[in-house]
């Protein structure tokens, strides 16, 4: 499939296809917020530290919490790995809060490629398997197929890669 036509910006929108590829990391001074079994389990304000998003040519961004942005004991690790050609091999986590498990539902860098050194042990998760997360207040839309997780906030524009057709992007 050929690479889609962009959707026009509004003002104050990104589109995803004026993202770098290889990616970019930045940092990000956004509230991040992640909900699981009701209970708020991963909040940027509560953090030393700000988050980091991960900008990538048609993704949405994926963004990087740090680690004590999370409730003590809601992250545990999961099996298996996976390697990014950018940012390196990818470890991957459960989380659990209130009596509901999240298997694999976040995954991080703990030796990434010296241009991702920057977010060594930071936290990206999957958004649609968590009760809800959080962009400055605004409920992000999880980011299109199973392997992706990009947050969607309506700031930003597609087409995203992850609908069907859409691997040869």
């Amino acid at each position: 499939m050929p690479h889609p036509t962009p959707l026009p910006t509004q003002p104050g929108q990104e589109s995803v296809w004026a993202y770098p590829r290889p990616p970019r990391l930045e940092r990000t001074p956004r509230r991040l917020q992640v909900w699981l079994g009701g209970e708020l389990i991963a909040d940027t304000a509560r953090s030393t530290q700000q988050a980091f998003r991960v900008l990538e040519t048609s993704h949405p961004p994926g963004y990087y919490l740090p680690p004590d942005a999370f409730l003590p004991g809601v992250i545990s690790r999961a099996g298996g790995s996976s390697m990014c050609e950018f940012k390196g091999a990818a470890s991957y986590w459960t989380l659990s809060a209130a009596g509901q498990v999240a298997e694999r539902a976040a995954w991080s860098y703990e030796r990434p490629t010296s241009a991702f050194a920057g977010m060594a042990g930071y936290v990206a998760l999957y958004a649609g398997r968590v009760d809800e997360c959080q962009v400055a207040g605004e409920v992000v839309t999880p980011q299109p197929g199973e392997f992706y997780g990009g947050w969607i906030t309506a700031d930003i524009v597609g087409p995203f890669k992850g609908v069907p057709g859409s691997v040869g992007w």
